[in-house]
């Protein structure tokens, strides 16, 4: 069994035939796409080919080539590029076939394509120098390549245009079996003269710091080697500013607790619920139950979000309510890792969560709040969801009473006010229902879309208003007014302990 990892950024146009053509392969394998938090249909069009789809937790391929390593399930990997529609059928049989039958611990590839600037001027000419034993590879620089999983668990990988070079550099030095094999011919956009001089900088970088490793850093050549500093620039430009919509989508509403889901599957619900009831205030039992989480990889924690069922018909609703104008937003006051997971599953432009922190993608256990979830009162500054509302509205010029939101949670009646229409589930609970606007079936947004059309004309009548008070009784208002406001008394001192531990 063979594992095949294509690591892909706005591969959209592409995504779905290269994987077509990957299962023309002859080996049994898995297919595990690890997209870089792209801004097109990427994730979609893996899934429609039942790929395997992972969210990296930060950009550059060397970590997406590293967390792919880390969700594969099998001893062979395989890598392949997200662009190219002209690999031979059995690209996965050539580069995995050498491993798989004995011959080889690590495959190179080399192909006819147009270009290769900088292998020939770069690449080759540093390694006659430094690396001669690797001279006569065609193609140091290919990005198809196939290795033993427990190589690849052994090394560093780059995160930019040095990665290939540097597993190859490293195999080399490990005294692994390389072998190089033809694939026929490739072809690829040609890179900008910017890009080629940025991957220029970055391969040389990388094979003068893998021979002043090696040699025990006596080397002259590499004195100010640590100066250089291009990073692959990944921005992607966008045209939605200048839409002037909103919808925030709490990620409860779009899926079941994460944070219950992986404390079953690590066997830790009694610690979950400790933490619950210990701690009343929010921010403390956030860093709490990151720690629960301390050496999980990214792989593992996305694979167990991939199993928690989201609500039907999402993906729709959202690419419905994105060609009606409006920017959609997942928010979360969970992890980052997951929220981005979620956000490129169904589509949304953007996903605002806590950051957890990894190292070589594996959880630290250590939660770092955002700027946007946080507040400044009296010289302190302390965690709050619903800060995030004044940074999206001054960093898209959109004004609360064009944002939508959406919610399940009672911790979220502040923002049901502030924002122009506030939407909650059916099952929510009461004290939540009273702020208002509309209410959604539970389990699905197929409904979503028509209920924020349906209510243009009526978007600035709040809950709140005399009209409506005297609609639902004036015990029901008397009990929703005290309500918000010991809400808004102690909401800055206390969070609520009825509200679950999801994130």
């Amino acid at each position: 069994m063979v594992s095949v990892i294509i690591p892909a950024l706005n591969e959209g146009a592409t995504i779905g035939k290269v994987i077509q053509r990957i299962k023309q392969a002859a080996l049994p394998m898995e297919i595990i796409v690890v997209d870089d938090n792209s801004s097109d249909n990427t994730v979609s069009e893996a899934l429609k080919e039942e790929a395997r789809v992972i969210t990296s937790a930060a950009k550059g391929k060397g970590i997406s080539m590293h967390e792919g390593m880390l969700a594969a399930s099998f001893d062979t990997i395989v890598y392949l590029d997200a662009d190219i529609l002209t690999y031979p059928k059995n690209i996965v049989s050539l580069l995995a076939g050498p491993i798989v039958d004995g011959e080889a611990d690590f495959v190179k590839s080399f192909f006819d394509r147009q270009g290769g600037r900088v292998t020939q001027l770069v690449a080759k000419p540093l390694l006659s120098i430094f690396f001669p034993e690797l001279e006569k590879f065609n193609q140091p620089l290919s990005g198809m390549i196939a290795a033993r999983k427990d190589f690849l668990q052994q090394v560093e990988f780059e995160n930019d245009y040095g990665v290939d070079i540097a597993l190859l550099i490293d195999a080399f030095n490990k005294n692994l079996r390389i072998k190089e094999v033809n694939i026929g011919y490739v072809k690829n956009d040609m890179q900008t003269l910017e890009a080629l001089g940025t991957m220029s900088r970055q391969v040389s970088r990388t094979i003068l710091q893998k021979a002043d490793q090696f040699s025990g850093g006596t080397l002259e050549t590499l004195s100010d080697i640590h100066t250089i500093n291009d990073e692959m620039d990944f921005v992607i430009k966008e045209s939605i500013r200048k839409l002037k919509k909103m919808v925030i989508i709490d990620i409860n509403v779009i899926l079941g607790s994460f944070n219950a889901a992986a404390a079953y599957y690590y066997n830790l619900e009694q610690q979950l619920h400790q933490i619950s009831e210990r701690y009343t205030d929010w921010a403390i039992r956030l860093k709490e139950t990151a720690l629960l989480f301390k050496g999980r990889s990214l792989p593992e924690l996305q694979a167990i979000a991939d199993n928690i069922p989201v609500a039907a018909h999402s993906r729709d609703a959202i690419q419905l309510m994105k060609q009606n104008g409006y920017i959609c937003v997942l928010l979360s006051d969970g992890f980052d890792i997951v929220a981005n997971h979620i956000k490129n599953k169904l589509g949304f432009d953007y996903a605002f969560a806590n950051n957890l922190k990894m190292d070589k993608s594996i959880a630290t256990g250590e939660l770092e709040f955002p700027e946007y979830f946080t507040e400044s009162e009296e010289g302190n500054v302390q965690y709050d969801k619903s800060a995030v509302l004044n940074y999206l509205t001054e960093k898209f010029g959109i004004p609360q009473k064009n944002i939508v939101f959406v919610s399940n949670t009672t911790e979220d009646i502040h923002m049901l006010q502030l924002c122009g229409m506030g939407i909650v589930t059916a099952d929510a609970p009461q004290a939540l229902k009273l702020w208002a606007d509309k209410t959604l079936a539970p389990g699905s947004l197929r409904l979503l879309p028509d209920l924020i059309s349906g209510d243009e004309k009526n978007r600035h009548m709040k809950l709140g208003s005399a009209k409506y008070l005297t609609g639902i009784g004036l015990l029901a208002a008397t009990a929703a007014f005290a309500g918000f406001y010991l809400y808004a008394r102690s909401r800055r001192k206390a969070r609520s302990a009825n509200r679950s531990t999801e994130v």
